[in-house]
């Protein structure tokens, strides 16, 4: 299945092009570092780009975008792609295992976008000031505010795909923070949120 028909008109072509090649090098690369489960290799449209493409629509283009614990580049990658032509988005991938952070810079350079990737862990780097922060399938939400307390600018929001057990998560994560969140129905599984938190604080 390529891009066209699973994402519609409503995605430029020169975006959907771009992620094509992404899903290329995935597949190639995939056996060799472990991307991502390879039993979601044939759901790769749906299960992992869509999902990911999904928050983009849930804040502004412009500004510094980070993503943490990239992994395979979802969400932080495709993010990068879709707004590869917006000359006020930055976007800064943090991936601390090598093998990985030289998969996404080999997808930057082949897919002609700006995007740095950061080689290191995320408690060793330096404040990023993030006016979006995100990361899926990288950490519990109370670490994930950790994380967010380090590098989320003064007025930044978070965006955090979570799956069917997110009210716990967030509950667990009220006993050490202080915060609101919105939980954004995901557009790939009913059971999925993405939880969008802009101010908090330790409680």
């Amino acid at each position: 299945m390529n891009g066209s028909a699973v994402l519609g008109a409503d995605v430029p072509r020169e975006t959907i092009e771009r992620l094509e090649v992404y899903a290329e090098l995935l597949r190639r690369w995939n056996p060799k570092i472990n991307l991502v489960s390879p039993a979601t290799l044939v759901n790769l449209w749906t299960r992992h780009i869509t999902d990911s493409l999904q928050l983009s629509a849930l804040a502004k283009a412009e500004g510094h975008w980070v993503d943490l614990g990239s992994g395979g580049g979802f969400p932080g990658l495709v993010i990068a792609i879709a707004n590869a032509d917006r000359t006020a988005s930055t976007t800064t991938l943090v991936e601390s295992d090598q093998r990985k952070a030289t998969f996404l810079r080999t997808v930057i350079r082949e897919t002609g976008i700006s995007a740095d990737v950061i080689g290191r862990r995320i408690e060793t780097v330096q404040h990023l000031s993030a006016d979006v922060l995100t990361a899926r399938a990288l950490a519990p939400l109370d670490m994930l505010l950790s994380f967010a307390e380090r590098h989320r600018a003064v007025d930044g929001i978070c965006l955090f795909p979570k799956g069917e057990t997110w009210a716990e998560e967030v509950a667990a994560a009220e006993v050490n923070w202080r915060f609101r969140y919105e939980a954004v129905p995901s557009k790939t599984n009913a059971a999925s949120v993405i939880l969008k938190i802009g101010e908090f604080s330790r409680g």
